[in-house]
């Protein structure tokens, strides 16, 4: 064994002499040339600022290190996924030592990494003693922490499929709760809590949605059923109307939490609609309706509108009637222009359907459509009353405008329309308004 003093000499000799052999010959060690060329090639790759003194038995550096430091390198490097030649360098001992610490530590736990002279308390312990007890107690204590977080670093592996440097406390708690319940019948409750910094309430709470999925694993399949049925239009409200009529009762929030937990999501988008307004062209209309959409009895009170459908085979505008009696629309037109002829052909369909009688409130904001002589003069012929809206108030047609917006995320939003030609996209229009009034 050499001391640092003498591992600092033989460096500051060579290189002065520049040769091995000279230095040898003048300090009369180290015994073999190997032995300095080690120094000299060590002293050479290690980086600035760390100690080139490695493998010396000093009592600053010692061969064995004491259990404390193996137990922290094999922390650091395979458990938060240091690199291990920066804790080599850093604490003093060779990669080869760090992955021998390793291999030891797999095979036969802590106790192989103990040294006789170091890790064991000196002098003959006395069974049964205070002092033997608090040394057992501590060891059992240090070892059982290190084999928990071992433990942890398993299951987030193997269970959750994360990197093996991962951090145990960048997980959420539904990933926390799934490594307790893995481990809990080895470790106490408390103990693996407090080591994942997890609160009991938190873990109690993810118990709970666990046994809540147990609970309504069939209803689960039944709403996929439905939902898939109606290809991904039917939101938690409309899956409950339908279950309800198929006798199972189930309450509102319970079919909201199954969809959420489950990614049952009717896709959406939102883009600027098209608006028809070009300013007072004629008398103003008063609004007769007032947001009151409710009605008694069909043809009472009918909403109007036009929305834009964009496509890249171009744009379609959509100009339906809707009935304030059951939200179904009693007749529609689809065209590639927003004219006279879209919205009159559609009240010329809608006034064939009443009967006698039947003289309906008609609806509509303040677009320009609504106010030609076409448009008024149909209106007057059959005695059809008239209603608009404010300037730039959609909640005053808010029923229409739910209509299309439940429209558009049921059959256009979130699908791709590449290859579709106007004809088609107008087919798929009328398909969808049919299937809704069924």
């Amino acid at each position: 064994m050499y001391s640092e003093e003498q591992y600092l000499r033989a460096l500051e000799v060579y290189d002065e002499t520049g040769s091995v052999t000279k230095t040898i010959t003048i300090l009369g060690y180290p015994a073999r040339r190997q032995t300095l060329y080690n120094w000299i090639m060590r002293r050479k790759h290690v980086p600035e600022g760390y100690s080139t003194f490695r493998g010396l038995n000093t009592p600053e550096h010692p061969r064995h290190p004491p259990l404390s430091v193996k137990l922290e390198a094999l922390h650091r490097c395979f458990e938060l996924g240091e690199d291990v030649q920066s804790v080599s360098d850093e604490i003093g001992y060779s990669r080869a030592s760090i992955y021998t610490w390793r291999r030891k530590y797999i095979q036969k736990g802590t106790v192989a990494l103990m040294n006789p002279s170091n890790d064991r308390p000196r002098g003959k312990l006395i069974e049964g003693s205070t002092s033997a007890t608090d040394e057992i107690a501590a060891l059992k204590a240090q070892v059982q922490d290190m084999q928990l977080e071992i433990d942890i670093l398993k299951e987030t592996i193997d269970v959750l499929k994360k990197d093996p440097g991962i951090n145990e406390t960048f997980l959420n708690n539904k990933e926390k709760a799934v490594i307790v319940d893995a481990l809990k019948k080895k470790y106490s409750l408390p103990m693996l809590l407090k080591k994942l910094n997890f609160s009991k309430s938190s873990y109690y709470y993810q118990a709970s949605r666990k046994s809540f999925s147990e609970r309504h694993a069939d209803d689960l399949e039944h709403i996929k059923v439905i939902f898939n049925e109606n290809k991904a239009r039917y939101g938690y409200r409309r899956i409950r109307a339908v279950l309800n009529r198929e006798g199972v009762t189930i309450s509102e929030k319970v079919v909201r939490n199954i969809m959420k937990d489950n990614c049952l999501f009717v896709k959406a988008k939102k883009i600027r609609r098209y608006n028809s307004y070009k300013g007072e062209i004629s008398p103003e209309v008063p609004n007769i309706i007032k947001r009151n959409f409710a009605a008694e009895k069909p043809n009472e009170k009918w909403l109007t509108d036009i929305t834009e459908f964009a496509i890249p085979a171009g744009k379609v505008y959509l100009s339906p009637i809707i009935d304030c009696f059951d939200g179904m629309p009693v007749s529609w037109n689809a065209s590639t222009t927003p004219d006279a002829e879209l919205v009159n052909s559609m009240l010329d369909k809608a006034i064939a359907t009443l009967n006698d009688g039947e003289h309906p409130i008609v609806h509509s904001d303040r677009g320009c459509h609504y106010r030609w002589p076409g448009w008024v003069e149909r209106m007057e012929k059959v005695h059809l009353v008239r209603s608009m809206s404010k300037k730039g108030c959609s909640p005053d047609n808010a029923a229409c405008e739910g209509f299309f917006g439940r429209m558009k995320n049921e059959m256009f939003y979130c699908r791709s329309w590449q290859n579709v030609t106007i004809e088609e996209f107008i087919n798929q229009i009328d398909e969808y308004m049919l299937w809704y009034r069924m």
